[in-house]
């Protein structure tokens, strides 16, 4: 008769560590790809905030209204969201909102002028790929000065 001796019987102990390493493996790979892009998409929000100040700055001096009503926000908004657009990796409807676009008039004269300064700052909701992680928000503001 045939005593099987489960103690020291090991065929299935090695595929039982090998998918552990893989799971651990795995879990560690997915994290470093997701916290990848929430980088990768904190400096294209960064910068979008520069591109849409750059744009305010030179048009806001050129295409304001006499009456100083209109600092054509919409100029700057549009190429914010143009430059998110092109760079921006998301899986899915989340899109920047710009929460304060405005000109701060130094010279108190009422119009945006050279020295004026514009600021512009975003804010995006990252929803994380992989990781079981709440929505991350990501900020970006610039201020520049008007030429």
């Amino acid at each position: 008769m045939n005593h099987i001796n489960l103690i020291e019987n090991e065929k299935g102990a090695t595929l039982v560590e090998t998918a552990i390493i893989i799971l651990i493996f795995l879990g560690f790979i997915f994290a470093i790809i997701d916290l990848g892009l929430l980088l990768f998409n904190k400096q294209v929000l960064t910068n979008a905030s520069r591109e849409g100040a750059r744009a305010g700055i030179v048009m806001g001096l050129n295409r304001s209204d006499p009456a100083g009503t209109n600092y054509y926000v919409d100029e700057f908004e549009s190429a914010a969201f143009a430059f998110c657009t092109n760079y921006l990796v998301n899986f899915g409807s989340n899109v920047p909102s710009i929460v304060s676009p405005y000109y701060i008039d130094n010279d108190g004269n009422g119009l945006p002028s050279r020295g004026d300064d514009l600021t512009l700052r975003l804010r995006y909701n990252y929803d994380f790929l992989f990781l079981p992680l709440p929505a991350k928000q990501l900020n970006a503001i610039t201020i520049m000065k008007l030429e």
